[in-house]
């Protein structure tokens, strides 16, 4: 995205800009969510990434060992040195399994799945389509997580997914969260949950998980409260690269301390971040790096001009939850603001509703996938969607 904005505004005489890549493959990762139900399929959620890489920016496929800051330096596997004057950081976030005691032994991957990894959302695919039933668990170990929406995403599929099976009766689903209720937002909160008691879903809060006992199938908070499963859907604890912690750059997590309104670093004035890889109070989610990069590409130009950074960004994010059955929600949202009601883009207009769901919201998520990779990746602006929301929180500024 950075790329695609920058391209055309950085002299070409003055400037080069270069992309260091280590994966070929580029993933869209919210379709991992719907790779398990068959929904997606494997060739609709990966592209070679070098294909979205625009005429005039340098592509080197190569790993990167650790950066140098106060050097202006990155050593990589293969190739070498590169130097920079300003970089840019998205080196996103990733599970680690390892973190909780008895996750990723030898049940992983056979009962024990995870659905944030193309690997994991493949394997737990050809165990679901298989499956006779049982004690379903779907749980969070810690929260930030990338898209904190997906669990209960996953939650609502899979109770669509058995009752189209005709097994729904056969399958117990509770959905176990560290958190004192179903989201992160209260006004959410209260939306999700009705949505989990109509679809008979159990819920359990406060579960702080201390380890998996894989033997027994339970898993075990700090508290001793123990939680049965046949099949465990967890999502790990979520960390920056290790690339972060290597050039101390990081916090305890791996993520980076990030200015929270302008997206520089808080160490080096000439490193920015944006996406999943920040420390910021945002969802790490597609949208809010969309966001981002708007207004990233304005302070870059600043920052290379001399000007003072515009402390624009407010941590906007909207995102549609799939509730199934063809409908979703959509909630819009900020640091400050809660989900707000009404309707989106337009304010009484639409077509999209907010905190209700629709199958309007639905046809907008499945076309989510298009805009991704038409638009979202090539940088190209979406018309009547601005990286901030207006003081009032119900529709967006132009």
């Amino acid at each position: 995205m950075m790329a695609n904005h920058l391209v055309s505004k950085l002299p070409k005489e003055k400037w080069t800009i270069t992309i260091i890549d280590q994966y070929k493959t580029h993933y869209y990762q919210p379709g991992f969510l719907f790779l398990p139900f068959d929904i997606y399929t494997t060739k609709q959620v990966k592209k070679n990434g070098k294909k979205f890489i625009p005429k005039g920016v340098n592509y080197i496929q190569d790993k990167v060992e650790i950066i140098k800051p106060e050097e202006k330096v990155i050593i990589l596997n293969d190739v070498g040195n590169i130097s920079y004057d300003i970089l840019i950081i998205a080196t996103g976030t990733k599970i680690a399994p390892d973190e909780t005691e008895g996750t990723d032994g030898p049940m992983w991957h056979k009962n024990i799945f995870d659905f944030y990894t193309y690997e994991g959302a493949k394997a737990l695919r050809n165990k679901l389509r298989e499956w006779e039933g049982g004690k379903l668990v779907i749980h969070i170990t810690e929260m930030p997580i990338k898209c904190p929406v997906a669990p209960l995403e996953f939650a609502f599929l899979a109770d669509s997914f058995f009752k189209n099976k005709g097994m729904r009766d056969k399958v117990d689903i509770t959905f176990v969260t560290p958190l004192d209720g179903a989201f992160t937002k209260p006004k959410a909160t209260e939306a999700l949950h009705y949505l989990l008691e109509e679809k008979g879903i159990k819920e359990v809060t406060d579960f702080n998980i201390e380890r998996v006992d894989y033997e027994n199938n339970k898993i075990i908070d700090y508290a001793d409260t123990e939680v049965e499963y046949d099949l465990l859907v967890t999502v790990p604890t979520n960390m920056g690269d290790a690339l972060i912690e290597r050039s101390g750059l990081g916090d305890d997590l791996n993520y980076i301390p990030t200015n929270k309104t302008t997206l520089q670093t808080e160490a080096n004035e000439n490193i920015f971040a944006i996406g999943d890889c920040t420390n910021l109070p945002a969802s790490k989610a597609g949208s809010v790096a969309h966001f981002e990069a708007e207004i990233l590409t304005e302070n870059i130009l600043r920052y290379i001009d001399g000007r003072e950074l515009k402390e624009e960004f407010d941590g906007h994010a909207n995102c549609f939850i799939e509730t199934s059955n063809g409908k979703a929600l959509l909630i819009d949202f900020n640091y400050t603001t809660e989900p707000v009601e009404g309707t989106f883009p337009f304010p009484g207009v639409g077509p999209l509703s907010l905190l209700k769901e629709s199958r309007t919201n639905h046809m907008g998520k499945m076309a989510f996938r298009w805009i991704y990779w038409n638009m979202l990746i090539k940088g190209v602006h979406i018309p009547f969607v601005s990286a901030t929301m207006s003081k009032k929180g119900k529709k967006l500024v132009n």
